[in-house]
């Protein structure tokens, strides 16, 4: 089987979810990676769909007419204070759009506190058939693979999963060897994208980064086909914000370089074809 890519939402963050579906048929992806969370960031748009009927119909009805496939949405967080239960809406939308995971990361330091809420998370999703797909982020309260691996191991879900970032795998120094020895289940999609090789030392320099200006894959200094290649193979979501050249370009061009390149990256270095 071919190597399958989605469209991660951040990637064309400006583009509300049906015109979203639209932009990923055309470059020529296999799924959408919705954000239809809504977390309250300042400036990001809210598309929330099980609050807004209008743009779910519109949804439902992109994805009718373009045969693209909802793979994964986001992003359901754990932090202080939370109930998983808030994010149900998110998920039945999901259930009914076809899609098949959920991504999750946390953002709380209290870690007995947040494996309990992500194990409520992943038992939640079980009864849509839906993997909840932890990610670490080197700014958040589980930052490195050693945190995210003992939260999993800890939470013993049976629909639990490790997305690996490319870019947050790099500035948590991490090692591609480790990877490979992990469970393999527990592999079900990565964020693809580059970025700088040099880490930054401030974290208001790498969030911004990491939010707006990450690279073409094999554009920057990050070992994506060695981080890739210690993984099974996976569902290939490629998560890609660039906000100069997404203003350059246009969304729809600009994901359709991200694909070209990650296409071409792959084709060239990936051991799993």
């Amino acid at each position: 089987m071919a190597l399958e890519f989605s469209l991660a939402h951040l990637t064309v963050l400006g583009c509300p979810p049906p015109e979203m579906v639209y932009v990923a048929a055309r470059a020529g992806y296999d799924y959408v990676s919705l954000r239809n969370i809504y977390m309250g960031l300042p400036g990001e748009p809210n598309y929330a769909l099980a609050d807004n009927p209008e743009m779910l119909r519109a949804t439902k009805r992109a994805l009718a007419d373009t045969g693209m496939k909802l793979y994964d949405i986001e992003l359901a967080r754990v932090y202080d204070d939370m109930h998983p239960t808030k994010y149900l809406p998110a998920m039945e939308v999901a259930a009914e759009l076809g899609g098949k995971a959920v991504l999750s990361s946390i953002w709380t330091d209290k870690i007995d506190y947040a494996i309990e809420k992500f194990g409520e998370i992943c038992d939640l999703a079980k009864q849509f058939d839906m993997t909840v797909n932890l990610e670490y982020v080197p700014i958040a309260g589980v930052r490195d693979l050693a945190g995210a691996v003992n939260v999993l191991k800890t939470a013993n879900r049976s629909n639990a999963g490790l997305m690996i970032d490319m870019h947050h795998f790099h500035r948590a120094l991490d090692k591609p060897e480790e990877l490979s020895k992990l469970p393999k289940e527990w592999f079900n999609f990565a964020h693809l994208c580059d970025a700088q090789g040099e880490i930054p030392a401030d974290r208001a320099e790498m969030t911004r980064i990491l939010r707006e200006e990450r690279l073409y894959v094999g554009e920057g200094g990050i070992p994506v086909a060695d981080i890739i290649n210690a993984m099974p193979k996976q569902i290939y979501s490629i998560e890609l914000p660039h906000n100069a050249r997404a203003k350059e370009f246009g969304y729809a061009e600009h994901a359709a370089r991200c694909l070209e390149t990650a296409k071409a990256y792959a084709e060239k270095y990936f051991v799993h074809k």
